[in-house]
């Protein structure tokens, strides 16, 4: 293919898929004005013409602010050369250079994410996802959906070595019974934490739990350049970060990939899990299972993604976030594209998928002797809610939940987050957890 991406073998993995490979979806909706903008562990805040990172100021010059509003008041979409020397410059005449200087100094500003991208002839774009924050409670509200949001806790990040000389990258946020979530494909500490696809997640279970995240090794903040890459490997990885975190006794969730290396920890260690929630998850990856077709499709996306990985190819980009989330808005798309880019080089994300296509868990499942939970979207196309069928019948007294939605990535949006979120209450006794506090608090 001569390094370029071959259109017709995404289209091919699409039709497979069962749906359209270049789907656009609708508008997000009317963007709201408001005066403090959050990406990242960056705060605009337009009233006070601050630019905050992890709550220190970064000094901006009077028109590398403007350019920088401007970016973020029109986040996810094209602004143009034109409408750029209107707002920054309204009063004056000057060259394209002065434009250019400023977005160049803003990337390295920003730097190590690649917030800003370059339309060629026409203008730029900010690809992150933005929050906008007004300081009246009543009116916080986020563009997309109109949801309302709280500021995000701080994570704590730390570094652990495995057995094999393997740097890996956790974070532990909230307070209350530990809950530590298994290594899932495509992650990244830092860039994760306020996107509109993980950020209800971890605010909303770190309000019950002290939540253990970590990224794999050879993605996200851990070391990239590893020599081993395996399922075993994998388990141990999330044997090394329990142990870090000083975790005797705690609940265990798995999301995709990541709900076989729960699986296999906790039969491994059942001592150590109370509860097992598996989102998303499948027992046996496609290479145990798959027929000509599905293997045929694996193989080109293997083959694609060494190709289009981080390269902002509009077809790759829409064919792998359709995947993932197809009822996803221009802002989910913009924000996954980027994720590409943060979180792992080309070969390493074509290694994981192979990796990932060889698991084989199933001889485990009737060996859990945890509570379990098994959570699957009736439409899910990444993973068949076969597969959570077969997790819920094998593994012995395990609950199964069937949400109404086709994302494999549950968004904040959907009516299927708030049954979600019961679910996870009562399997997780999250009221008798409040009735026990309130009842400490009457008692003192």
């Amino acid at each position: 293919m001569d390094g370029e991406l071959n259109l017709y073998s995404t289209d091919r993995i699409a039709n497979i898929w069962g749906r359209p490979a270049f789907l656009y979806p609708p508008e997000a909706g009317s963007r709201l004005t408001m005066s403090k903008y959050l990406f990242g562990n960056f705060v605009l805040d337009v009233d006070e013409r601050r630019l905050l990172r992890d709550n220190e100021e970064i000094r901006l010059r009077g028109k590398l602010f403007e350019t920088l509003r401007v970016l973020v008041e029109n986040a996810g979409k094209l602004v143009r050369k034109d409408a750029f020397m209107e707002s920054v410059w309204p009063d004056s005449v000057v060259e394209d250079n002065n434009l250019d200087y400023c977005i160049s100094q803003l990337r390295k500003l920003l730097h190590p994410m690649k917030y800003i991208e370059t339309v060629p002839r026409h203008g730029y774009r900010f690809v992150a996802p933005v929050r906008n924050v007004v300081r009246s409670a009543a009116s916080q509200a986020v563009a997309a959906g109109g949801r309302s949001i709280t500021p995000l806790p701080r994570q704590d990040i730390r570094f652990s070595v495995t057995q094999d000389g393997v740097r890996l990258a956790w974070a532990s946020i909230g307070d209350g019974p530990p809950l530590v979530k298994a290594s899932n494909w495509l992650t990244h500490l830092d860039f994760e934490w306020g996107s509109p696809i993980w950020q209800h997640w971890w605010t909303e279970l770190s309000k019950h739990h002290r939540v253990i995240r970590y990224d794999e090794r050879g993605n996200g903040m851990s070391q990239r350049d590893v020599p081993d890459v395996s399922f075993d490997t994998w388990v141990r990885d999330l044997e090394t970060v329990v142990d870090a975190a000083g975790l005797d006794r705690f609940s265990l969730l798995g999301i995709s990939r990541g709900g076989a290396i729960a699986i296999a920890y906790a039969v491994k260690h059942p001592e150590r899990v109370s509860k097992l929630i598996l989102y998303g998850a499948f027992p046996v990856g496609l290479y145990h299972y798959g027929g000509p077709e599905e293997l045929e499709a694996r193989r080109a996306l293997i083959s694609l993604t060494r190709l289009g990985w981080g390269h902002h190819h509009p077809a790759f980009c829409r064919m792998f976030t359709n995947r993932f989330i197809p009822n996803a808005t221009p802002v989910h798309e913009n924000w996954f594209d980027d994720l590409q880019r943060v979180s792992t080089s080309a070969e390493n994300a074509a290694r994981l998928i192979e990796v990932d296509s060889n698991i084989n868990v199933r001889r485990f499942l009737r060996q859990v002797q945890v509570p379990t939970l098994v959570v699957h979207c009736d439409r899910d196309q990444v993973v068949l809610p076969e597969h959570g069928r077969q997790l819920a019948a094998e593994i012995p007294d395990a609950r199964y939940l069937s949400l109404p939605s086709a994302n494999h990535l549950l968004l904040a949006e959907e009516p299927a987050w708030k049954m979600l979120l019961q679910e996870f209450a009562a399997f997780m006794g999250w009221h008798e957890e409040s009735t026990a506090l309130l009842r400490e608090v009457s008692g003192s």
